[in-house]
């Protein structure tokens, strides 16, 4: 049970990624969307039609389908700041010791920066291989309909999966 629900959720945000990467390239990259990834969808967070959600979303379908997996990863995603954070906090423990801590502080400032720097592409990696799928034969997207009403409007993309 875990493993489809981890195999779900790693497919819809693959479907995520592809439709805000195509959003942002009709609607501009000046409009602020925030997606995230469920077990039977995906929500958007941001001021955009919900038609427009749903034809990027079938685009975005359509073209991981087709094997554009590149779309399934953004340099936008989430995974890439936890992957940074985590490999700034190791970095950083490994260069402090138990003394002077203070005079160490520009080594350990350096240590993490260089890991930031270090995790771009390994956050993508991570996207690619652990967060993602983007393998979405027998996903389909059911419909798209507005999920909440605040100050930025949300619109869920609800999927099916009929796979093995």
């Amino acid at each position: 049970m875990p493993r489809r629900m981890i195999a779900a959720v790693r497919r819809n945000h693959a479907l995520e990624h592809a439709t805000v990467s195509i959003l942002l390239g009709e609607v501009g990259q000046h409009t602020r969307l925030v997606g995230r990834a469920s077990l039977d969808g995906f929500y958007i967070y941001g001021d955009v039609p919900a038609e427009k959600i749903g034809e990027c979303a079938a685009e975005g379908l359509a073209r991981l389908k087709q094997g554009e997996s590149h779309l399934a990863v953004s340099p936008l995603c989430g995974t890439n700041l936890a992957v940074a954070g985590i490999m700034a906090g190791l970095a950083s423990l490994m260069v402090v010791g138990n003394r002077r801590r203070f005079e160490r502080l520009p080594n350990v400032l350096a240590a993490a920066v260089v890991a930031v720097v270090g995790a771009q592409p390994l956050g993508r990696l991570v996207q690619k291989h652990v967060t993602t799928s983007a393998d979405l034969d027998g996903l389909e997207i059911v419909g798209v309909t507005p999920a909440g009403k605040g100050l930025i409007p949300l619109h869920k993309v609800k999927t099916s999966y009929r796979g093995a």
